[in-house]
């Protein structure tokens, strides 16, 4: 049940996002302090922005402390 509440978040964020990249066509230049990319299309800034988030979403779990087990026996 929750592989299915997982999948349905994630393709609802896909749909949400291939409809806002369709209605902004437009070029947009990214800036960053001093370096500034090429004009990318809306859509593809948005995704990778959205890729980005999953990646980091999936390794934060990696990143706790686990708890120390004791052995009891």
């Amino acid at each position: 049940m929750t592989n299915l509440i997982i999948s349905t978040i994630a393709a609802a964020w896909i749909v949400v996002m291939a409809l806002i990249s369709v209605q902004n066509a437009s070029l947009v230049s990214l800036r960053f302090v001093f370096w500034r990319s090429i004009d990318l299309p809306w859509g593809l800034v948005l995704a990778g922005a959205v890729a980005l988030g999953f990646i980091i979403g999936g390794c934060l779990p990696l990143l706790r402390n686990k708890p120390a087990t004791v052995d009891r026996k």
